[in-house]
């Protein structure tokens, strides 16, 4: 069983590092064609939605702020939290269950372990989606 677990686990693709999709919404809703500015300490990208960017290893907080017509500009933020190397590691839990006690009892009994894999590098999300808010109609 755990043999299965941590082959599904590394089996799940994941985004190449420094890769970032920039998206923009509107009320829930896709909006294409949003200008953004993509940027952290290595330098700032010039980017419009849908888009994916190569923004590197983190450095710094990465930012993005995005402008539509007819929408107020809106930014998101993405901090890094502590430095370029993370020693909490990647978890991994294994659940051991139990059935039911006695034949009508319905009670389960379960325990979960979790237990580090190893450091990992910080890296900045795969995507980022950045919601722009309609200019109220002047009256």
């Amino acid at each position: 069983m755990l043999v299965t677990l941590l082959v599904s686990c590394a089996s799940q693709p994941s985004p190449p590092a420094g890769q970032l999709q920039v998206l923009s919404t509107a009320q829930g809703k896709p909006l294409t064609g949003a200008a953004c500015v993509v940027s952290n300490l290595s330098g700032s990208w010039n980017v419009q939605t849908p888009a994916t960017v190569m923004v590197g290893d983190p450095n710094g907080d990465l930012r993005v702020v995005c402008e539509h017509p007819g929408y107020r500009n809106s930014e998101v933020i993405y901090r890094m939290s502590g430095g370029g190397v993370s020693n909490s590691g990647t978890r991994v839990n294994v659940g051991v269950g139990g059935g039911s006690f006695g034949s009508a009892s319905g009670v389960g009994v379960s325990m979960g372990i979790g237990f580090p894999l190893g450091t990992v590098r910080q890296r900045y999300p795969g995507q980022l989606t950045v919601d722009l808010t309609p200019l109220s109609d002047a009256r």
